[in-house]
Formats: C-alpha cells, sequence, structure tokens
C-alpha cells in the first residue's frame, strides 16, 4: 500500500485514487481522504524526500523524467535499506504544496528555462530552502536564465547552466569522483555517454564542491548542441559536471548536468552517485560503499515510459555508445544569440 499512497502526490491521481481505492475494498482499509491516507501507514515513517519529474519532453528514451524518478524512488524506498519515505510527483510542480510539509529535500529533474518547475514557484522554493531544506536539480533542471532565477541558484546549489555561457555537447566522458565527499562513496569512477554540460555559471565566490568530473576533447563529442565559446576553451581541460554545496541555512544544494539518455539509469556506478547525491542532499549520511539498488534491467528500463508519437525500446547501455565518432565541428551558436 506504501508505493500506491505515494502515487496521490502525482498531479494526474485519478487512475492512481481508482486503484488505491480497489485495493482498499479488497484489503479491508478504510480511507476518509486522499489527504488522509499516509495515516494508514503501518509502518514508521523515514525522512521524506519529494522527486518532481517534469512534464513530457523530447523524443522517447531521452529526457524520461517520470520514468526516471520512479526507477530512483524505487531504488531509495524499496532496495536501500535506509529509512526513507520518496514521494514522487509526476509532470510538474504539485498542485497541492502541502506534499513539502516535513521534506527533507525536494530534487528536481525536469526541462528548465519557462518548463522548470520552480519558475513562477521561487518564493515558495525559496522559503522551503531558507528552512534548511536541500535541493538537487539533475540534467536541463539545472538550466535557468541569468538574473533573478539564476541568483537563486547561486544560493540554493551553488550555481547554474547559463544560456550562452555553458554548453551542452553529447560525450562521452571518462569520470573521476571526488572521494573525499560523501557523494563519491562506493563509486570507483565510470565512463557514460551523455548531454554532459559543462562550464557552469557558479557563485562569485565559488560555494560549490566538485563531485563529478571528466576532460571533454574533440574527438571523444558525438553531437554539438548549444556550443559557445566557454566549451571550446574548456576542451582538454577538465570540467565539472556534478558539484555540491553546504549552504549557511544548514541545508544542502547538488547539480548534476547528466541524465539525459534513459538508458544510463542501468550504469551501476552512474545510478549509485545520483543515489548519493539525493540521500547527502537530504542530511542523512551516504553508506561508506555507496547507497544500494538492484541491477536495472532492460525490461525496467522501458517501463513507465511517457506516450510519445514514435515510442522506442530503450536498451542496455553499451561500448558502442562509448565508442561513438566524433562529430563536425559547429559554429558557435545557443539560443538568443546575438545576430553578427
Amino acid at each position: 500500500m506504501k508505493s500506491l499512497t505515494r502515487l496521490f502526490q502525482s498531479r494526474n491521481s485519478s487512475f492512481a485514487v481508482a486503484i488505491l481505492a480497489a485495493a482498499a475494498l479488497a484489503t479491508g482499509a478504510i480511507f476518509t481522504s486522499c489527504e488522509n491516507s499516509t495515516a494508514a501507514k503501518p509502518e514508521e515513517e523515514g525522512t521524506k524526500i519529494v522527486f518532481i519529474a517534469g512534464v513530457p519532453s523530447h523524443p522517447s528514451g531521452q529526457h524520461e523524467f517520470n520514468a526516471g524518478v520512479t526507477l530512483l524512488t524505487r531504488a531509495l524506498n524499496e532496495q536501500s535499506d535506509l529509512p526513507l519515505d520518496v514521494v514522487e510527483v509526476h509532470n510538474g510542480w504539485p498542485e497541492d504544496e502541502s506534499v513539502f510539509d516535513g521534506a527533507k529535500a525536494v530534487i528536481i529533474y525536469s526541462d528548465g528555462n519557462a518548463k522548470h518547475p520552480t519558475t513562477g514557484n521561487e518564493k515558495k522554493m525559496d522559503a522551503l530552502v531558507k528552512s534548511g531544506v536541500g535541493i538537487m536539480c539533475m540534467h536541463y533542471a539545472v538550466e535557468v536564465p541569468k538574473g533573478p532565477q539564476g541568483e537563486y541558484f547561486k544560493q540554493w546549489l551553488g550555481g547554474h547552466y547559463e544560456s550562452g555561457f555553458s554548453t551542452n555537447p553529447h560525450w562521452t566522458a571518462d569520470t573521476e569522483i571526488n572521494e573525499d565527499h560523501p557523494i563519491g562513496n562506493g563509486v570507483p569512477g565510470f565512463s557514460a555517454n551523455d548531454e554532459w554540460y559543462y562550464n557552469m555559471r557558479y557563485a562569485d565566490p565559488r560555494t560549490a564542491t566538485d563531485i563529478l568530473t571528466a576532460t571533454p576533447t574533440r574527438e571523444k563529442i558525438n553531437r554539438y548542441i548549444h556550443w559557445t565559446p566557454a566549451g571550446e576553451a574548456g576542451l582538454g581541460k577538465k570540467q565539472t559536471m556534478m558539484w555540491a554545496v553546504e549552504r549557511p541555512d544548514g541545508g544542502r544544494g547538488v547539480g548534476f548536468t547528466g541524465g539525459h539518455w534513459h538508458r544510463n539509469w542501468a550504469i551501476d556506478d552512474f545510478r549509485r552517485l545520483v543515489l548519493n547525491g539525493i540521500v547527502w542532499t537530504a542530511g542523512i549520511d551516504v553508506p561508506e560503499g555507496g547507497v544500494t539498488s538492484d541491477a536495472v534491467t532492460e525490461e525496467r528500463l522501458n517501463e513507465n515510459l511517457d506516450e510519445k508519437k514514435e515510442m522506442v525500446h530503450v536498451e542496455l547501455p553499451s561500448d558502442a555508445d562509448l565508442n561513438q565518432p566524433a562529430a563536425e565541428p559547429k559554429e558557435f551558436g545557443w539560443p538568443g544569440k546575438p545576430k553578427e
């Protein structure tokens, strides 16, 4: 019943209501309302984490926010052996903000800019942060415009992706992990092809600590998207793709730039690093060997994918992903780039 109860936090919960009602009739359980359904849990509550998945985005198998959140939630609630209560919110900012009550961290996996769940909800998020709630943003969710939103992100998680300054090529990263930080526990490093953003706009003075780094080269880039002079200048130099900050308010912030390809959740150390980051953001001690979770099968990868006009079958990561041919270099360009 616990997993069914968590479904009530989805914005589109009518299906979940029907499922829970049927289950309640079958078991004899009685729920007076959706809001009060959590009172029926017999088990002791763990540390509450709210996971926000963004609205559907990109072709099938990419930006699978809802499926990715469900996969990670299952790992934390059912496989980690940690005292956690991870609640899922699907398709953007929750209509009922009471879901944040008692939360120790908010994890956002979504599109950014105008589609970022915090857009228009900055005051609520800022109030949560100032009360010591942790925040972690993943992939496109690290991107917001410079100005007021960017300043919030510098305070909340130490930095953000800034259009025209940061860059987002697809490349194979042979990663290095900060072994001195708890988020690196049990993660020896890994190789993964992803849309690894780099050259973030950090707070000045910089407050963030590097967690995951790698060195992009021309040969490793298989696709250029928004290519900037800083992206070019960063070739051959170590870049940060995950960072963490401990804020003066007592809370924590994490930014992670990977997560474009849904298949990468099947890379054990990729997944473990993110699970470690989520747990750390919530103020929990990361186990020495990292957060444990079951291996992700191809069948599991293909569960809960967003319905798209053209659906793909997501395959497990392979060596072919890591050895894609280098792309032809492109001219500098990004959304809103001034005409020369």
